[in-house]
């Protein structure tokens, strides 16, 4: 090789191994999950859940369209740039855009909140969050209790026109949701719940549909006081617990969540075809979902007590 030519290549390869340094010193790992995580923005063909309830969403991050006969209520605008895909798949399923009326959300973490300028701007739809969420969607994350984080990614704020509470129903047309208010992941992380009728099964079974908020958490999340650090935020140990019971609670049919994979969406979506909408009836599944989670949260719970006593 020519001397000028090891010259070139050896700046080429520079120039890429600064970039990704760049990369990694400018973008939070959230950003760089986003970007590594295709399921995340990777399209998928939209489908039918229920007889006014579809999917809108990409592989993971789920979005849902609730439809009645005064308009549209969209869940989740997601990343925010994925409100143009969701888009694609509302007109896909031969819905109009314009008519998205109400916007709700599971939690207000960026890849589910992150989109909700976008949509609130095009479709003029009114923003409805729970209480607990309710500055940090109108600051774009500022006041979210881990931050400032490389986990907590910013988006642009979102005016709020309605503050929902724990219980409050939201309704339209012929529709009615109910909020759940299911904290600790977020202040004001969500599980909305409906009843509603499955394409194919008998005139007048109506099945009750849960749609989980969220329930993780990483090792930023401090449920128990220390000498260096205070919890994340007041009762948020509490909060769980009470989000689980909630959970427990609720009948279920029915089970989505803010993720596919909460669901075991894409496993389930293999024999949509010839069960239709019926591969999502799994209540021992949510229950399994459930237990698991908060078989998760007791034991860094009971960790993280153990620490502060020795």
């Amino acid at each position: 090789m020519q001397p000028n030519v090891f010259l070139l290549c050896y700046k080429s390869r520079m120039r890429a191994i600064l970039s990704c340094l760049f990369l990694l010193l400018c973008c939070s790992p959230k950003t760089i999950l986003a970007d590594a995580n295709p399921s995340w923005t990777s399209p998928i063909a939209p489908f039918q859940i229920a007889d006014n309830l579809y999917y809108v969403g990409s592989e993971d991050l789920a979005s849902y369209l609730v439809v009645t006969s005064k308009g549209n209520i969209l869940i989740n605008a997601n990343l925010a740039s994925l409100p143009p895909q969701i888009r694609a798949s509302v007109e896909k399923l031969g819905f109009h855009w314009s008519d998205t009326r109400i916007l709700l959300n599971s939690q207000a973490h960026y890849d589910h909140v992150g989109g909700a300028a976008e949509v609130v701007r095009e479709t003029h739809a009114k923003n409805m969050v729970m209480d607990g969420d309710v500055s940090v969607m109108e600051t774009g994350a500022r006041t979210d209790f881990l931050s400032p984080s490389p986990n907590i990614v910013a988006y642009g704020p979102v005016p709020v026109d309605r503050v929902l509470h724990d219980g409050d129903t939201v309704s339209l047309g012929d529709v009615t949701l109910t909020a759940h208010k299911t904290a600790g992941h977020t202040r004001g992380c969500t599980t909305w719940t409906m009843r509603s009728h499955l394409p194919g099964e008998p005139v007048g079974t109506m099945r009750n549909i849960v749609i989980v908020g969220g329930v993780g958490f990483w090792s930023e999340y401090h449920f128990v006081a220390t000498p260096n650090h205070p919890v994340s935020y007041p009762g948020i140990a509490q909060d769980f617990e009470h989000t689980f019971s909630e959970l427990r609670a609720l009948p279920c049919d029915v089970f989505l969540g803010a993720h596919g994979g909460y669901f075991d969406m894409l496993t389930k979506l293999k024999r949509y075809s010839q069960a239709g909408p019926r591969v999502f009836i799994d209540p021992a599944g949510y229950k399994e979902f459930v237990a698991d989670a908060q078989e998760t949260f007791t034991k860094a719970l009971s960790k993280q007590e153990a620490a502060v006593i020795h």
